[in-house]
């Protein structure tokens, strides 16, 4: 849903934009508001980095750019009793089919449940708005991006996190990158199902990359048979933490 969330709206999102602080601070509770990119943090938990927000919007439709803020620390929360509202018209629906739930301030207004929310998840960046008091969310709400930002590709080292979660060094930096629901992984061996670089280099080009198209399973069954960073080429996006593929890499192919 997140990537054609964005283009179903983009072409209607553009001038007439207002800004939003990316925290709102309510006198009357401790409550803590943050807008960004929520991944699943194992069941009932998302994890997010606060960004700056501005809502975009244009001929009815709402939208919000994202951008980061220097010194923003991730924030893990408990999401099992948030209130949740979804972009989407029905709780079940993965994509928005041509029509989008968003009230006045561009948050989704389709009142849904926590499990709705975990589906969501399950896909991906999912952008949202999150209030939030000591380590639970309260209130999640769904948004739209009114441009998406674009996959760069790099090499580095990579290492696993958890099943769905990886950390990705490069130039210098190292980014948490969660899988995206188009993770593709192109691997060097014979098999799919092989360890990291087991056998020789029967799947690689000229550079040693891997050509074998295999999935996002494969990957994490790989990298839990390695306890240290490999070499890896990745296509990822740091505004989103998310990793759409990556290549084994075989140094001597």
């Amino acid at each position: 849903m997140r990537r054609s969330l964005a283009c179903a709206t983009a072409a209607v999102l553009a001038a007439g934009a207002f800004a939003v602080p990316a925290r709102a601070a309510t006198p009357s509770t401790s409550l803590k508001v943050a807008y960004g990119y929520a991944w699943p943090d194992g069941k009932g938990h998302l994890r997010i980095v606060p960004k700056s927000a501005t809502l975009v919007k244009e001929q009815g439709f709402l939208g919000y750019r994202l951008k980061s803020v220097a010194g923003a620390k991730e924030v893990r929360l408990d999401y099992t009793r948030a209130a949740v509202g979804r972009v989407t018209v029905a709780c079940d629906l993965k994509e928005t089919e041509g029509q989008v739930a968003l009230d006045a301030k561009g948050l989704g207004r389709t009142r849904c449940k926590p499990a709705d929310l975990a589906a969501s998840l399950g896909s991906g960046a999912t952008p949202m708005r999150v209030e939030y008091r000591d380590g639970r969310a309260v209130r999640v709400n769904e948004i739209l991006i009114s441009n998406w930002p674009n996959s760069r590709t790099a090499r580095g080292t990579i290492q696993r996190v958890d099943d769905r979660t990886v950390l990705f060094a490069t130039g210098g930096k190292t980014y948490k990158l969660g899988y995206s629901y188009m993770m593709y992984f192109y691997r060097t061996t014979a098999r799919c199902t092989d360890g990291w670089l087991a056998g020789r280099p029967v799947s690689a080009d000229r550079n040693g990359l891997g050509t074998r198209a295999c999935d996002a399973e494969d990957l994490t069954r790989a990298l839990r048979s390695v306890r240290h960073p490999v070499l890896a080429k990745l296509r990822y996006s740091p505004e989103t933490g998310g990793v759409d593929e990556v290549w084994e890499v075989y140094g001597d192919a």
